[in-house]
């Protein structure tokens, strides 16, 4: 498995810091379980992040023991080692579809799913977290079909988790992550191989471009 698209700087600093709700999270999570890449990256953004705060100076009258103690054990450790290769964690054809800590919220993988019908043959499943700023959801779209054009009302992330997708712009595979935000207007269309089963997160409803999708939106939540 290559992946292609990775999560970019951006999205992963803010990851790294912990400035990301809950929905984004699932998916950039989601997304560095695949990609050993990414976790190379994150590691360095974490190590750069630990190196500033060693040379953070506390104050005297601090009598909090924490930081003292912090700098101890980066010292024993031997420094930060900054872009230090992660080994990269083979995904096996047996390995679970749903990476963790996507599972999790399932307790099982796509094949013990209740999927709920979009029309189209395609389908969906919304996935409750702690967090009403973001919708998120898993989707099945049969092979060969497309999904209606549409624009994009804030941000969305797109992780493939089986199969593929192109968009007219470029084409995602296992691991894929893409990011859109207003001003892409795209029409993805499924691979021909096999269904595309993708994790979406998005914070805004969707703009199609078609009347009829648009009347049925508010139905089917999207």
């Amino acid at each position: 498995m290559t992946i292609v698209h990775q999560v970019s700087d951006e999205l992963l600093l803010e990851y790294a810091t912990g400035s990301l709700s809950e929905g984004w999270c699932i998916a950039v999570a989601s997304h560095l379980a695949l990609s050993p890449e990414g976790r190379r990256r994150l590691a360095a953004i974490e190590a750069a992040g630990g190196a500033l705060l060693k040379d953070i100076p506390v104050a005297e009258e601090d009598t909090d023991d924490s930081w003292s103690r912090m700098k101890a054990r980066l010292s024993e450790a031997g420094g930060v080692a900054i872009n230090v290769p992660m080994p990269a964690r083979r995904v096996e054809a047996t390995e679970a579809i749903l990476p963790e800590p996507l599972r999790s919220y399932f307790g099982a993988d796509v094949d013990a799913l209740k999927w709920k019908a979009l029309g189209r043959g395609a389908y969906h499943i919304k996935i409750p977290t702690g967090d009403p700023t973001t919708s998120v959801r898993l989707l099945k779209i049969p092979a060969g079909k497309p999904v209606p054009e549409h624009g994009h009302g804030g941000r969305e992330l797109t992780l493939v988790l089986k199969g593929s997708f192109s968009d007219g712009h470029d084409s995602f595979g296992r691991g894929d992550l893409e990011e859109a935000d207003e001003d892409l207007q795209h029409q993805p269309v499924a691979g021909k191989d096999e269904d595309c089963i993708c994790l979406a997160v998005t914070d805004a409803p969707l703009k199609f471009k078609s009347p009829l999708v648009r009347l049925v939106q508010p139905i089917l939540g999207i």
